[in-house]
């Protein structure tokens, strides 16, 4: 059995190979190849822009794949979506589309936009946008720098945005959000029939779901003398559940937990002075819920 796999190229393609990595999948890539290498023989591996991905799942090309569901609705794509992951190019939240317009124009809503010109990479998606809001504009499909062309080519866009900094350094500002989107493990429908490649994909989203329930934690273990135990789990925040395991010592235990990375710092020396002793963090690559 060998499972297709799409890996997004462009934007996502390192945060996907991270991802992965952190799933336990180790994914080589090279600027000469659309096909990058994995350590699972299990798995061919080809590198697709997003913007295309649920085309050649649906079309059986591929298996499954990793894209946006902006690009799945904008290509009304009949895939089977196994997984949601949420993790973008810069960090590991969900993305907007949005409408944008420059800050010194009069345009407050999308109704001010009747009968203007519309630029975007999402054309589809935009026009059942417009069409929901009663609004009739021409919408161009823009090939890149969709940022700089207000006013002059085009008098408003809608563009993906993570943070909005892109829109603001250009002077524009967010008037609506048309779509929010995250990545997607995706599958074809035969494929998702084929019970080896289902299984195949079904560990896959347990292992990328794990990868991404660990962003942004570690682990903490340490020792304490039972006559300091309820001072140390005073500190621990309260809806934390550690375990609690005996030493060879009968007076001491081991209380091993895990938390956010940002409150380790105020957290360990509050532990210390509380008794704890051998304390150690250690970083997580996955939570398996």
């Amino acid at each position: 059995m060998k499972l297709k796999l799409g890996i997004p190229k462009g934007s996502l393609e390192n945060a996907t190979v991270d991802l992965f990595r952190r799933a336990g999948y180790s994914i080589t890539t090279s600027s000469r190849s659309y096909f990058p290498g994995i350590d699972d023989p299990e798995i061919e591996c080809m590198l697709i822009r997003a913007q295309e991905m649920a085309r050649y799942v649906e079309d059986g090309i591929l298996d499954a794949g990793l894209t946006g569901r902006d690009w799945i609705e904008e290509n009304a794509a009949q895939v089977v979506a196994v997984a949601n992951l949420i993790y973008a190019k810069q960090s590991f939240g969900k993305v907007r589309w949005v409408l944008a317009v420059p800050e010194a124009s009069s345009f407050r809503t999308v109704k001010d936009l009747e009968g203007k010109i519309i630029a975007t990479e999402l054309v589809e998606t935009t026009r059942r946008y417009l069409s929901a809001n009663g609004v009739a504009a021409k919408v161009e499909f823009s090939w890149g720098a969709t940022e700089v062309k207000p006013p002059v080519l085009a008098d408003a866009i809608v563009e993906v945005t993570e943070t909005g900094s892109s829109l603001r350094a250009n002077k524009l500002k967010i008037i609506d959000t048309v779509l929010e989107s995250n990545t997607q493990l995706i599958a074809n429908r035969q494929s998702w029939e084929d019970a080896a490649k289902r299984r195949k994909l079904e560990d896959m989203k347990m292992l990328l779901e794990g990868a991404i329930n660990a962003l942004g934690k570690v682990g903490l273990m340490l020792n304490v003398h039972k006559d300091h135990l309820k001072a140390v789990l005073a500190v621990l925040p309260a809806l934390k559940r550690p375990t609690i395991s005996q030493l060879s010592d009968e007076e001491w235990l081991a209380v091993n937990t895990i938390l956010d990375e940002s409150t380790v710092r105020d957290i360990i020396p509050r532990l210390k002075q509380a008794g704890g002793q051998g304390i150690v963090e250690y970083p997580l690559n996955k939570i398996v819920l």
